[in-house]
């Protein structure tokens, strides 16, 4: 199997359970919506889940992962099996004597980082002593979520996918259970949730546990500072802390600004992140997570004509999937934000704010998406000073944005410039990279992008003209006839992008059936 396909494969395998994740999170999120709305506990809740869910992104995806796989792919193409498994218990020992020490001094210093991340929030009264209280209660997800994203980049090196993958959909049905049968018996409700978040960490470390063990890997510990590849993980790790997590430390930014405007900001821009997120996941992260191997086997094999081609491919894939789902998110942002959350708590005006956020953010999930392919690439290649001066750039950029458009578009304003700034940081990545390993196959990408731009506008002007001017006045008027109505028209939209990319010759979409394809002849 090429690279290619084994990319189109795993992307395949990562974004089925990946989907399965999405929809429980929307679920949970649908069910947070409903008890919590978007008042102080809400707030309080997304503020102190966020913290841990930063630190993820920084110290453990979105540095160690990175900075890892390349590291530990190398041990298994220029050495041996013994050695890597060998380089794996030592990591796994020095991670797990310094996540206890995180832990433990991030339970301490709460207090301080909640002042730190939601000044909006003051230093006393029952929103900061909450969200105080729930960010203690959730730090120790971050030494879970860091094992597991060590576990993750072995099994992913090893080519094995869909158990990393599966390891989200467990963090959801412990949060729904939470709500279900813990938070309404309690008398603080955001605790049990709090609960939920962490007993679902537990379940997701101890999924991979099996899986690793079947691979041949121990887990006796090993106690070796000296160890060569420690040092250049964490050589490689310190720049990538910034680089590889730019787009949590900018939703950061977000989070600080929208805790100055008016109350709920915060949740518009959650819930409305947590819808773009779904296809992000579901197809963005899931390339992304799939071809960092396949690059990392290149990189160590000096094979560039290779790479371009992973690349390409990747990037092309990554376009095809996600333009599509960024302009349908635009055209039915208010029906989908209605359908998902308005009930109970939820009312109408926090659908109308909720839906203007996504309108935003949707305008860069192209972006989005891209960067973690090109950010990818990098990595692989062990070059980590290039995206930290890229995301730096970025970063500054968002603040000045978020500064000069909050004022006219409220929590609107935040969501652009978080848009604007990862299409800055996304143009520069791509010159670098291209400057690095001689090209992307650039006009096989264009072309690709033009054809699948092509097809979305045909896609959004049917689904548009389907659901507002035929469909709106006959299934709207209930949540059932609304969920119905939806239903049609995001069946709909699928089928005439798809025909429309079979019209225009994309060869993304003959790649992904000859997947499918596969995949039905080994059933």
């Amino acid at each position: 199997m090429s690279e290619n396909e084994l990319v189109t494969r795993a992307a395949g395998v990562i974004g089925i359970y990946t989907f399965l994740s999405r929809i429980l999170g929307l679920l949970r999120d649908m069910l947070i919506a409903n008890f919590f709305g978007s008042g102080m506990s809400a707030d309080a809740f997304f503020v102190a889940f966020r913290i841990p869910n930063l630190l993820r992104r920084l110290f453990a995806e979105g540095s160690f992962s990175v900075a890892f796989i390349p590291v530990f792919t190398e041990y298994l193409q220029k050495r041996s099996r013994e050695d890597a498994f060998l380089l794996a218990r030592v990591v796994i020992t020095s991670l797990t004597i310094i996540l206890t020490a995180v832990t433990v001094l991030g339970i301490v210093l709460s207090p301080l980082i909640v002042r730190i991340i939601a000044p909006g929030f003051g230093g006393m009264g029952e929103k900061y002593a909450l969200t105080v209280l729930l960010t203690r209660i959730m730090f120790p997800y971050i030494f879970l979520v860091s094992v597991l994203a060590l576990f993750t980049g072995i099994l992913n090196s090893l080519k094995h996918f869909a158990a990393p993958a599966m390891a989200p959909i467990f963090l959801n049905l412990s949060m729904i259970a939470a709500l279900v049968f813990l938070a309404p018996h309690m008398k603080i409700p955001t605790v049990g949730l709090a609960v939920g978040v962490i007993v679902g960490g537990i379940l997701q470390m101890l999924l991979q546990v099996p899986f690793l063990l079947k691979k041949g890997l121990s887990f006796a510990p090993r106690w070796l500072p000296s160890h060569p590849a420690l040092r250049k993980i964490g050589i490689l790790m310190l720049p990538t802390i910034f680089g590889s997590a730019i787009y949590q430390i900018n939703q950061l930014v977000g989070t600080l600004l929208a805790s100055l405007l008016r109350e709920g900001s915060v949740s518009y821009l959650y819930y409305a992140d947590r819808l773009v997120q779904f296809p992000l996941g579901v197809f963005g992260i899931a390339i992304s997570t799939a071809v960092l191997p396949s690059l990392s086997r290149e990189a160590v094999d000096r094979d560039f004509e290779g790479l371009r081609g992973t690349l390409s491919h990747a990037i092309r894939l990554t376009m095809f999937i996600t333009i599509p789902a960024m302009v349908g998110l635009i055209v039915l942002r208010e029906p989908v934000v209605r359908l998902l959350f308005e009930r109970g708590a939820f009312d109408s005006f926090t659908t109308v704010m909720t839906a203007q956020a996504l309108l935003f953010y949707s305008l860069g999930l192209w972006a989005f998406a891209g960067l973690r392919v090109f950010v990818s690439a990098f990595y692989s290649l062990q070059d980590t000073v290039t995206p930290v001066k890229v995301a730096v750039a970025a970063m500054i950029a968002n603040i000045v944005f978020s500064l000069l458009l909050m004022g006219p578009l409220k929590h609107g304003g935040l969501a652009l410039a978080l848009s604007l700034a990862s299409t800055m940081q996304l143009v520069i990545l791509i010159l670098f990279i291209r400057k690095k390993i001689g090209g992307i196959e650039g006009r096989a990408v264009l072309g690709s992008m033009a054809k699948s731009f092509i097809s979305s506008m045909i896609m959004a002007v049917c689904i548009y003209w389907l659901f507002f001017k035929i469909l709106s006045a006959v299934f709207t008027g209930t949540i059932v006839g609304l969920a119905f109505g939806v239903l049609i028209v995001v069946g709909a939209g699928i089928l005439i992008y798809l025909i429309s990319a079979r019209l225009l010759k994309s060869e993304e979409l003959t790649s992904v059936l000859e997947a499918v394809r596969r995949s039905r002849r080994r059933v």
